[in-house]
């Protein structure tokens, strides 16, 4: 196994030792590789059709005024051009799934022989990487992060064996909010020999770039963001993919065919249409983070308030069980993170809209 500290410290920019290019499809389950996909009539139908007989729909209509009577695009192309218009990526290299969860499970399911294979994540982070990888049978090497809450490159490395076939990195992450240092995972990229999947929720909120344009350089990468945080789309169920089109056309082979009901495809394409709306909600969600922060140092049982660069903070206080109980009482909802490792008496408090925030506030202050 290399020593990723020495080699980071030789070439702190760029460390590339992969001695030949990683082949994507060795990693690929067996199964998965044989798999003959669910086709539609309209997959293999070529040309311009005027009459659907084909999906036993009921052709009368629906009792909505929309046209929902007929099934989604299954591949969600107006949305996903929509979407490369905004990111700079082409829509070939874009997959959509119910969720971020979908894209984290189908990444179990095509890569991840269950009870054989196993992924690496790194705690404290978000939960579905390991309830998802429970639910497949899979098993997990947990690689803590440092006390700074950093990747522990050298510890992740020592962690792979022959079945590691996925890692998970959170950045900026849930629930610590900073972002991993980018060395570090241009380093892992480049030495890691599985897929790397970088969950970029909160990527809006950051001031570090995102990885989506690294696509071409990494053929192991799999960047993951989501409709659900900055664009307001939560109950849509909106989790976007990015990798290379070897990767999204295993993703295509595997998801249900329509994964994208058709009401969240038509909202989200009007909601793309309102990029200054959303900047400005960033603007003012930043704004009020730093608010809350200031405000929250001045409060003698609260020790620590860790850097975020997501729409969220998580606080070290002196009894977060009591707290919490407390905050709940008077009908405000945090999240207890005390639990997780490196978080005790920590809770995550995500940042609310002013009048929120001022009566979290006037709350919290009255603790005693």
């Amino acid at each position: 196994m290399i020593d990723a500290e020495e080699e980071y410290s030789k070439n702190p920019s760029r460390v590339s030792l992969r001695q030949e290019p990683l082949d994507i499809h060795s990693l690929v389950r067996e199964n998965i590789k044989k798999l003959t996909p669910y086709s539609t009539a309209r997959h293999e139908f070529k040309g311009k059709a005027t009459v659907l007989l084909d999906a036993n729909e009921n052709a009368y209509g629906s009792p909505l005024e929309d046209n929902f009577n007929r099934y989604p695009d299954p591949l969600q192309w107006q949305l996903k051009f929509a979407i490369a218009k905004i990111k700079g990526v082409p829509a070939e290299n874009i997959f959509i799934g119910n969720g971020s969860d979908e894209v984290i499970d189908l990444a179990y399911r095509i890569f991840c022989d269950p009870a054989k294979d196993n992924v690496i994540i790194c705690p404290p982070t978000y939960g579905m990487y390991e309830v998802s990888a429970n639910i497949n049978n899979v098993p997990i090497k947990k690689v803590s992060l440092t006390r700074d809450f950093q990747l522990n490159v050298t510890a992740i490395m020592d962690a792979v064996d022959a079945n590691t076939k996925l890692l998970f990195i959170c950045s900026p992450n849930n629930p610590t909010g900073n972002n991993m240092n980018r060395q570090d995972v241009e380093l892992l990229l480049n030495n890691f020999p599985g897929i790397v999947l970088i969950d970029e929720a909160y990527i809006n909120y950051s001031k570090q770039k995102t990885f989506i344009q690294e696509l071409t350089e990494y053929p192991n990468l799999i960047v993951m963001q989501t409709l659900s945080k900055a664009w307001g789309l939560a109950a849509l169920r909106l989790g976007l993919g990015y990798a290379s089109m070897d990767i999204i056309d295993i993703f295509n082979k595997v998801k249900p065919p329509y994964n994208i009901n058709e009401a969240s495809q038509e909202l989200a394409i009007e909601a793309l249409q309102h990029t200054e709306q959303v900047n400005a909600w960033i603007k003012e969600v930043v704004s009020e983070k730093e608010f809350l922060v200031s405000k929250l140092l001045k409060l003698p049982f609260v020790e620590k308030i860790h850097p975020s660069d997501a729409n969220f903070i998580l606080i070290k206080v002196k009894d977060a069980n009591a707290l919490y109980q407390y905050l709940a009482k008077n009908e405000i909802v945090v999240r207890n993170r005390s639990k997780e490792i490196l978080c005790d008496n920590c809770l995550r408090i995500t940042i609310g809209t002013p009048d929120e925030n001022l009566h979290f506030l006037k709350i919290f202050a009255a603790y005693e």
